[in-house]
Formats: C-alpha cells, structure tokens, sequence
C-alpha cells in the first residue's frame, strides 16, 4: 500500500518513512527542501532511503497545487500522513510569511487533494505549541485551545480548525497529533537539545530563558513515530454524543496529544545532557522570549485507549542516542 509523507526530508518524516518501509509500505516522499536549516542534513537523511525501491522522492513545495494535484492524479494514495511544515516558535515573529506560505497554504491545498482524490486517511502534525496560554496541566485534548501565544502556533490552530472543516463538509477522515517537544538522532538544529550539544561541545555559552525555569515534556522521536504506526489503521468515526468534546466530532476528526508525559524541568535536562558529553555548560540566564510558554505536559488517555500505547523511553536513554549521533555526524 502507498502511504504519501509530506516532510520526508524532515526529522520526523524521515524517522518515520524509515519505519514504514521496514513494515513493507510503499512511501512516496514529498519535500521542498527549503532552507530554514542545513539542507545538506535533510540530503544526508534521505540519502538514508532514496536506495530503497519501495521509497520514491518529489521535490514539490505544497504551496504549488498543480503539481500536487499531479503527484495524486498519477499515484494511487489511500493515506497521506502530512508533516511538512514551516516550524518554529520565534521564527515565527520575525518570518509570518514563511508560516502562512507553509502552514496555511500548504496545508489547504493538501486537504483539497485529499478531498478530490478519495483519501481513506489523512494524518497530519499538530503541536502541544497550540495549548498556549492554558495553565492548567496535564494538557489535555478536552481542553479549549483557543489561546496561541505564537504564529506558529495560530497556524496549527488553524490547521486543526481547516481539518475539521473537510471532515463535515466532504467526510474526509482527518487525525490531527500533537506532538511535545520531539527530540533525538538526525534532529533540527534549531531545537534547543540540538543547540546547547553543540555549544557545550565546543565550549560556547548557552542560553537558558525565563532563567531556567521552564518544564518540557521531552518525547523521544522513536515514540513519535511509534505512535503515528499505531494510528494508521484507527480512522476517526464520527462521534455520536450530541454534544462532542472538542477532540471529536459529528464528523470522522479527532485529535491526540503524543507526549512523554513527563515534563522535566530544563536544568535537570541540562545537568543530563553535561553528563551525557562530559563537560560542564557555560550558561547565561535570560527572561523569558516572547511566544513561549513555561510547561508543557501531555495528558495521553486517548492515545492509550485508541492504541494502547504509552511513550516511554527515558530521557538520559534518548538523549543519550542523541549525543552519540551528534558526535559521530560531526567528526
């Protein structure tokens, strides 16, 4: 069966076009390759797959509609698992463009080609970005999300917003994950474990914002992509309660949190990672950035009920395969 992954190039893309050729799928990937960071990592990734025969590769940026609509008009696509997109919490405040281009456009075009083309399942990345200014924890998709404090966040929103939409309108089965501070191997060099690896390394000082005490529910890509498998074959239905939760719907939607959940607070991740290397981080304490929030934290039970599966790799395992590939791809 061909299964279309838009971000193939991507950190989680990649990861989990990986698993799905080793389960047998025919993959075709879809990325545009831009330059928000290192192309050559997103070349070194695909490198990684591009000989495997079930695997076939487009350059396509989603933005561009007929040629998207000519990738589905020539293949036979019954699930589209989207996670393309423009991330980035405060690149967001200085590029909106870049976040509408990507993440609005793109995205409704990808649910036009679902809709014309009789997609059984569209499965697309969310963010726990979208919980913004919510205090109460564990975030849980029963929750009002009506709050963003980023763009990039809105967008994401937005996304969940336009999904439901194609849901009622066309009975387009959409799944929308939440995902919670992914990290591990082949990662984007914009994320904060990325980052702070690289600077204890070569000794440079890092930046720890609302001075340190911040709490992320670190989840190990392994887990990300493991739940992703789990949902393939678990299409929402529509929910026949009168009044649905915001999670669900008269129409065949539904969202997941796929988070750890277990928050850790950012120095216990840094005392972790400047065990991990073997050296002691240089640290400039900062307020906290605009766009970002202090905690995030998963509340899984749907996750669990659909599946019955739980991320759980620990953090000092996980990053631990970080450190080792970061040392190895750098030598």
């Amino acid at each position: 069966m061909n299964i279309l992954v838009t971000g193939a190039a991507g950190f989680i893309g990649f990861h989990l076009t990986k698993r799905l050729l080793d389960l047998n799928y025919h993959v075709i990937g879809v990325d545009n390759l831009n330059e928000y960071y290192d192309v050559e990592l997103k070349k070194s990734r695909l490198q990684l797959v591009e000989g495997n025969e079930k695997f076939q590769f487009h350059k396509i940026d989603l933005a561009d509609y007929d040629s998207l609509a000519k990738l589905f008009k020539n293949q036979s696509i019954p699930i589209v698992i989207h996670l393309a997109a423009q991330a980035g919490v405060r690149y967001s405040l200085t590029h909106p463009q870049s976040y509408v281009h990507s993440n609005l456009a793109g995205f409704v075009n990808i649910l036009e080609a679902c809709r014309h083309h009789q997609v059984k399942h569209l499965l697309y990345a969310s963010s726990s970005s979208v919980y913004g200014a919510n205090t109460k924890t564990p975030f849980s998709t029963l929750d009002s999300v009506d709050h963003p404090v980023s763009i990039y966040a809105a967008t994401k929103k937005s996304n969940e917003l336009m999904a439901h939409t194609y849901s009622h309108l066309f009975n387009l089965p959409t799944t929308g994950l939440r995902f919670f501070t992914v990290y591990g191997p082949w990662g984007r060099p914009d994320m904060a474990y990325y980052s702070f690896t690289k600077d204890i390394i070569e000794g440079n000082t890092i930046n720890v914002y609302n001075n340190g005490d911040l709490r992320r529910d670190f989840t190990y890509i392994d887990d990300i992509v493991e739940g992703i498998i789990k949902l393939l074959d678990h299409p929402p239905v529509p929910d026949t309660n009168r009044i649905p939760d915001p999670s669900t719907s008269h129409a065949p939607f539904k969202i997941y949190n796929i988070g750890n959940h277990n928050p850790v607070r950012l120095m216990d991740f840094i005392n972790t990672l400047e065990n991990l290397i073997g050296k002691k981080a240089k640290i400039d304490f900062l307020p906290m950035q605009p766009g970002d929030v202090k905690e995030t934290y998963a509340d899984i039970t749907d996750l669990q009920k659909a599946t019955g599966f739980s991320p759980a790799t620990p953090l000092e395992k996980g990053l631990g395969q970080f450190v080792e590939w970061y040392k190895k791809y750098n030598s």
